[in-house]
């Protein structure tokens, strides 16, 4: 069964990233809770900031979100919502979108609203999201960004002291 709680936690600590509410609209879509993954595809849309697509390999998250499977993934809500112009109209935009314009499963998805027929969202694979390589977590090491504590400027002379003290008497 699928649950939105861990994309909540998730976009509550980010809420700029358009891969959590992708996924948390997926989860919303599967529950039948068509308002709420519509809402979710659409800020997930809004946060790809006219990007194309976003990498999220940086944060060590093997995927690339697309904007034209964010727009069909919206328009398989709109289906389940009978909306099916305005399915037909996020296709058309989806196919702006899609690289290199290579259209056929956009193409295939507007007949297929054209037919009044539901289409299936796309999803980030299982096992995709937030599990970075094991390799690449052993190799994280603390680090010390502040470094070690040094006196840059006393009224007594020769003073290495270092830390917290009271007032010294002048």
């Amino acid at each position: 069964c699928f649950s939105p709680q861990a994309f909540n936690k998730t976009i509550e600590k980010d809420n700029s990233l358009a891969v959590g509410y992708f996924q948390r609209g997926f989860v919303h879509l599967q529950l039948e809770m068509y308002e709420e993954a519509l809402s979710d595809y659409h800020m997930a849309f809004s946060h790809l900031r006219e990007n194309p697509f976003i990498d999220y390999k940086q944060l060590g998250l093997r995927h690339v979100l697309y904007a034209w499977e964010v727009l069909y993934s919206t328009a398989a809500v709109q289906c389940h919502l009978q909306q099916w112009q305005e399915a037909r109209v996020t296709l058309e935009k989806a196919v702006v979108w899609r690289p290199e314009r290579r259209t056929a499963i956009l193409e295939l998805a507007l007949e297929r609203v054209q037919d009044h027929l539901l289409l299936e969202p796309m999803l980030v694979p299982l096992g995709e999201l937030f599990r970075p390589r094991k390799k690449e977590v052993e190799q994280l090491d603390s680090k010390d960004f502040l470094g070690k504590p040094k006196v840059i400027s006393s009224i007594i002379p020769n003073d290495e002291y270092i830390g917290f003290e009271p007032l010294r008497p002048q």
